[in-house]
Parts: C-alpha cells; sequence; structure tokens
C-alpha cells in the first residue's frame, strides 16, 4: 500500500508539473512560434516592409517608430493600429501621435498578404515587430532576431497615449521616468532615441527650441527658422532629425547632439551637461556598441506586456476588433 501511494503521489506531482510548464510556455515569446503555423509569415511580410521602403525611404524609420508607441501603451499588442470605436477612443489621435504616426497601411498590407496564405494565424502586434526589424535592417541599421506570438489588443487608450508616450518638449528626468516605467533604463532610453537617426519632425515639434532655446548651434538654429516660421504657420513643415545622413541608419545623431545640433528638444536634453552626456559620447565614437545595444534595448522593449496564450485575439483586419 505504501509502495502504491507513493507512486500515485509521483504521478499526480508529474501531472502537476507538466500542466504548469504548459501553462507557463503558453506565455513565452519565440523567434520559432510561426514555424509550423504559417512558416511563410516572415518572408512574407518582409517584402511587403521592403517594397513600401523602396518606394518610400523616410518610411522606415516611421515602421520602427510605429512599434515603440505600440509597445509603450498597453504593452506591445497592436492597439496603435485600432481606430476609434463607440466604445473607446484610440490611441491615434492623442498629441505624440496624432498628425504623425505614419505606415498603418504598411501594416494593413502585409496583414492583408500573410492572411491570404495564412488565414486567422499572424497577429498585427507581431507584424509591427517584424517590420521595426525589417525597416532598420533594409536601412544598413542592426538586425535582431525577433521574438513572436503575440496576439492583439481588443482595446485602445488616447488616455494612456498621452500619460505613456514620450514628447519632444520633455526634460531628461521626465524621459528617463517615462522608460523606467516601462523597464528600460537610461542606457536604453539613449540607445533607443538614436532612431532619430531617421525620419522627419514638424516644425510644430521644434519651433520653440530653434527660436527660444540657447544650447544649439546657431547656425542650425538659422538654418531650420527658413522652413518654420515663428508664428503658427508651416506647423506640418518637415525636417530630419538627422541633417548629416537622414536616410540611412548611423550613429551621425549622437555626433549632432555632441555639436548642438539635435533638432527637438527631448534630443538635445541627451547632451547637455545631465547623466547621459558619457552614453551620447560613446557612441557618437562606437557605432558597433550602438548597433548591438540597438538591437538589444529593441528585443527587449518588444517584450512589454505582450498577450499571449488565450489573450486577446488575432485580428483579422488591424484596424479593427473582430
Amino acid at each position: 500500500m505504501a509502495s502504491s501511494s507513493k507512486f500515485a503521489w509521483i504521478a499526480i506531482a508529474m501531472f502537476f508539473a507538466l500542466f504548469s510548464l504548459k501553462h507557463c510556455q503558453a506565455y513565452y515569446l519565440t523567434p520559432n512560434y510561426y514555424d509550423y503555423a504559417c512558416p511563410q509569415a516572415l518572408s512574407t511580410i518582409r517584402t511587403v516592409i521592403r517594397d513600401a521602403i523602396a518606394k518610400e525611404r523616410r518610411m522606415a524609420a516611421s515602421l520602427i517608430r510605429l512599434h515603440f508607441h505600440d509597445c509603450f501603451v498597453q504593452g506591445c499588442d497592436g492597439s496603435v493600429l485600432l481606430k476609434d470605436t463607440p466604445w473607446f477612443t484610440g490611441e491615434q489621435t492623442a498629441l505624440p501621435n496624432n498628425n504623425s504616426i505614419r505606415g498603418m497601411e504598411i501594416i494593413d498590407a502585409a496583414k492583408r498578404a500573410v492572411e491570404a496564405v495564412c488565414p486567422g494565424v499572424v497577429s498585427c502586434a507581431d507584424i509591427l515587430s517584424l517590420a521595426a526589424r525589417d525597416s532598420s535592417e533594409y536601412v544598413d541599421g542592426p538586425t535582431w532576431t525577433v521574438k513572436l506570438g503575440r496576439r492583439d489588443s481588443t482595446t485602445a487608450s488616447r488616455d494612456l497615449a498621452e500619460a505613456d508616450l514620450p514628447i519632444a518638449f520633455e526634460n531628461l528626468d521626465v524621459l528617463i521616468g517615462k522608460f523606467a516605467k516601462k523597464g528600460l533604463d537610461a542606457k536604453e532610453m539613449v540607445v533607443l532615441s538614436g532612431a532619430h537617426t531617421l525620419g522627419q519632425a514638424r516644425c510644430v515639434t521644434f519651433r520653440n527650441r530653434i527660436y527660444n532655446e540657447t544650447n544649439i548651434d546657431p547656425g542650425f538654429a538659422i538654418h531650420r527658422r527658413r522652413g518654420c516660421p515663428s508664428d503658427n504657420a508651416g506647423n506640418g513643415n518637415l525636417a530630419p532629425l538627422d541633417p548629416v545622413t537622414p536616410n540611412t541608419f548611423d550613429n551621425k545623431y549622437y555626433n549632432n547632439l555632441m555639436q548642438k545640433r539635435g533638432l527637438l528638444h527631448s534630443d538635445q536634453v541627451l547632451f547637455n551637461g545631465g547623466k547621459t552626456d558619457g552614453i551620447v559620447a560613446g557612441y557618437s565614437r562606437d557605432s558597433s556598441s550602438f548597433y548591438a545595444d540597438f538591437a538589444s534595448a529593441m528585443v527587449k522593449m518588444g517584450d512589454i506586456n505582450p498577450l499571449t496564450g488565450s489573450s486577446g485575439q488575432i485580428r483579422k483586419i488591424c484596424s479593427a476588433i473582430n
């Protein structure tokens, strides 16, 4: 009897151990998530993303930013892609996003393409993650292994977007705090800000800097004023975040900061006599370190509060819940 009882307890223990392992594994992301369910997923998405950037090189910056803005609100769950409904006001009209985020139609195109080969399998959140990596790689930036298995949210929040997303006018301590809230430290904040080696900003986001701030190269300020009047005219006029190599991923962004040529206030505060000056200087000298750290930080950002297992859904259309 004692022996039978012992084996019974062992069997029960093994059952719960296997149950727990299965339960836990459902909540882990893995690069191999679609290997069997949709082996064509990554190549299908990659083709759409590369074609879009070939038509408009600026799109690389837009897609990297779109992934960032997704992950910082509710986690990496595709919520940024949702349009407003009678039940919630989405994130696209929040101050950091309104008339600013781009590339949703490219994610939609990638979703249509992957639905054609594997209906109902690949999430919009994962497409965003892959699009960011493929964009970086296309414009000579770093690449990284994307962990997959995210599911899509069934809600979005304009209020959370306005509370959690960094904006162009914020000071260093505020920025550090917002990144810390997402589990990212000051160094990771600086390296992810290096994505501003690509893309453009609207006049309304840098007008105060080029007219009123003193920690700015005078010649740079004068040059930028030509396309950004001091009154409210020209709010949507664009200027490159990195005027040296605006369409190539490199470490020139950090050199610009050291020369007081950061376009946004939130860029220049990274090198302004504060605690992150040394990090900026290091990346300006060592592009290999910047690339490696950027890739690692993107992987870590992609782990922010994903929906997995039975949470959320796999949307049929990225802009609307099923």
